[in-house]
């Protein structure tokens, strides 16, 4: 029991060990003479030398008219790198605090038996279009503007400064429209730091692969355990010319690994530069 346990929920656990050393590394600051991390996820400088900024806000500062620092721009160009290489959205389900708060929501309404939405069912290109109003309005109001409301950015500042006030409002308001009103519609319908992430790991090696699609046995496990289903339905239809998950709004979570019993999905790393056109 225990073992099939802690077999579907491998990589959840994977993904909480790591959000919790990213975490623990800006808390435990005033611990160490050389910290792994000062700052937030905003700005921060890792062991003393190795800059990275988040290139959204980099990207804001520059459009409000403020060209941001050399430092800054190689922080935000090593964080590009990464992601561009890797996969963009791994940010959301590897990192990002805010993640831990909607994850809450969701096992929250799993418990109630809550439905899916029925007070506001949003497109979920809707959060491309809040990135377009925030990259506007930064250049617009001369303001890094996103950064004015982000969750993320006030959960960050309630761990690192003690800015609890703000960030409770923040989370507790994400977790409330989590919960409430829209499953999943923080992070799948609204949040423009998700959709920049996306777009920028478009391109990305790091996919999930239906390695054993024939194993599938239509339980459904998957479609009910992803916070982005769109991007599986396209690898397990019958005659699917493609395997390999390259929607760029695929988090890379693992969720889909962890609840399969018939090991249809698999991490792969591609060698391939540009997504298929299937």
């Amino acid at each position: 029991m225990v073992a099939r346990l802690l077999r579907r929920n491998r990589w959840l656990l994977a993904r909480r060990a790591v959000q919790g050393l990213v975490l623990a590394s800006f808390v435990t600051t005033p611990w160490w003479d050389v910290p792994p991390a000062r700052g937030t996820l905003a700005a921060s400088q890792w062991f003393g030398s190795v800059p990275l900024t988040d290139p959204m806000v980099a990207l804001q500062t520059w459009l409000a008219g403020t060209p941001p620092a050399t430092t800054a721009l190689v922080g935000a160009a090593l964080v590009v790198a990464f992601y561009a290489l890797v996969a963009g959205r791994l940010f959301c389900a590897w990192v990002c605090p805010v993640n831990l708060v909607t994850d809450a929501a969701e096992a929250l309404r799993r418990v109630l038996g809550l439905p899916h939405g029925a007070v506001l069912r949003a497109d979920r290109r809707l959060r491309y279009v809040v990135l377009a109003l925030t990259l506007a309005g930064s250049a617009a109001t001369g303001t890094v503007l996103w950064e004015t409301v982000n969750p993320i950015g006030w959960t960050m500042r309630g761990l690192v400064f003690g800015l609890w006030g703000g960030a409770l409002v923040a989370i507790g308001a994400v977790f409330l429209f989590d919960l409430s009103v829209l499953r999943h519609g923080w992070c799948g319908h609204v949040c423009p730091v998700g959709a920049f992430y996306a777009l920028l790991g478009r391109f990305g090696r790091l996919e999930v692969d239906a390695v054993r699609a024939s194993a599938c046995t239509r339980c459904g496990d998957c479609f009910a355990i992803c916070p982005e289903v769109q991007v599986i339905a396209p690898v397990l239809r019958p005659g699917a010319q493609v395997t390999a998950i390259v929607d760029s709004d695929c988090l890379r979570c693992g969720r889909c690994l962890d609840v399969c019993d018939e090991d249809v999905f698999a991490f792969r790393l591609t060698a391939r530069v540009f997504p298929s056109s299937d």
